[in-house]
């Protein structure tokens, strides 16, 4: 009997330890360790595995296109820097025409001062000449004054120096615009082979229109027999053509074009020809005449005072040493060179504004013009006007052709 409660016994202690490890184990939690997904287990009928590998995928890039995308990349670095070789030329010119019209500028004060005392200090001496007949040192003094007066201004009326200075004035203007414009290119977008032809085009174009010589066949001519407009930019015959007259089949816009802007774009062209070129080619022409009168009047004068200092006819030699100064100052002093160059300057802004509208217009693919609405908005900005006042340009042009009469408003408001 005792040995069966020790028996019992022992067997429930047994049973509680176990129950008491079974609760123990059951409390530990063992973290799972992640499951790798380098192969997969097979199982197989007779109870074993086969374990495959999955294939890894790699962006294998063919040796050929490594060696396209090279190219490409020395491509665009090569015209990049071509373009930045550009735009340091375009720099230094800038600097170059800058100091140059600064020189010429100075140039004309310097002269037209000297020749002034010049001429009048001889005809002072000649008018002190006519008080008595023993002033031989008088005539002759004021004889070779106004013989050196006379040389002075007629080298100074064929180099023109206000007109020298205008022009390297409107070369640095227009040298600085075409390098911002570069410096947009290199930083918007990846330049091309085209950016740096244009850009060349438009170097050897300025180069051509504003020379550096005083002298030769490469300087501007200073009194051509007819007003001419300045041109400071390259043909645009290379621009694919169509009927001027062709308009957009349809009325919707693309890229940002219609036939009503069309329409519009063509009417102020036509304003431009009819009414601001053709003012300023009447005033050209008006200030060329003036400018050759002058340039002829000053060095006869002092000439005429000059053969009437030595002949004996003081008084005459005065008078006309008197005039002489007045033509001079009034020539160079009110720089009517660099209001001719002005004119030339400003009748070369409309043309080139003209044939930049036709061109664009003549494009007979629409994707490939200037967005519409953007070049709307430049051609309003460059005539000084709001794009209101620009459209209703064009709708009075417009009426005045149908009704007959004639449109008595100019294109720009800033010239």
């Amino acid at each position: 009997m005792a040995s069966l409660q020790a028996t019992s016994c022992l067997l429930f202690s047994s049973s509680s330890c176990s129950s008491q490890r079974k609760v123990i184990t059951g409390a530990i939690s063992v973290p799972k360790l992640p499951k790798i997904g380098l192969f997969t287990p097979k199982i197989i009928p007779n109870g074993g595995l086969i374990t495959n590998p999955i294939p890894i995928e790699k962006n294998v890039v063919p040796t050929t296109t490594i060696h396209q995308q090279q190219d490409h990349n020395e491509e665009c670095n090569m015209t990049t820097q071509r373009l930045y070789a550009i735009l340091e030329a375009v720099c230094d010119r800038v600097e170059m025409h800058d100091n140059i019209g600064e020189q010429r500028n100075n140039w004309n004060t310097l002269l037209l001062n000297s020749i002034n005392m010049i001429t009048l200090t001889a005809a002072t001496m000649a008018g002190v000449a006519a008080t008595g007949d023993s002033h031989l040192g008088l005539k002759l003094s004021s004889t070779l004054l106004f013989s050196a007066a006379t040389g002075m201004m007629v080298i100074v009326n064929k180099i023109q120096p206000s007109q020298l200075a205008e022009e390297q004035r409107n070369a640095v203007r227009l040298f600085k615009q075409l390098q911002r414009e570069i410096e947009t290119v290199i930083t918007v977008r990846v330049p091309c082979e085209e950016d740096v032809e244009e850009a060349m085009e438009k170097v050897l174009a300025l180069d051509k229109a504003y020379p550096l010589p005083l002298l030769g066949s490469k300087m501007i001519e200073k009194f051509p027999k007819t007003f001419e407009t300045a041109t400071w930019w390259p043909s645009r015959q290379h621009h694919q053509r169509k009927n001027r007259d062709g308009l957009l089949e349809s009325t919707n816009q693309s890229n940002g074009w219609s036939e009503e802007m069309e329409m519009e774009m063509r009417e102020i062209v036509k304003v431009l020809k009819t009414k601001d070129r053709e003012d300023y080619g009447r005033l050209g022409n008006l200030v060329l005449k003036t400018n050759k009168f002058l340039a002829i009047s000053g060095p006869l004068l002092t000439g005429i005072a000059a053969v009437g200092s030595f002949s004996g006819f003081p008084l005459l030699a005065a008078a006309a040493g008197a005039l002489a100064t007045v033509v001079n100052s009034f020539e160079h002093g009110g720089q009517v060179g660099m209001v001719l160059e002005m004119y030339r300057y400003c009748g070369g802004f409309f043309k080139l504004l003209e044939e930049s509208i036709e061109s664009t217009l003549d494009e007979s693919e629409v994707e490939k013009r200037e967005n519409g609405e953007m070049f709307e908005m430049k051609v309003a900005l460059k005539l000084g006007r709001s794009l209101s006042e620009l459209r209703d340009l064009a709708r009075k042009s417009s009426y005045s052709c149908l009704e007959g009469t004639q449109n008595e408003e100019f294109a720009s408001k800033l010239f």
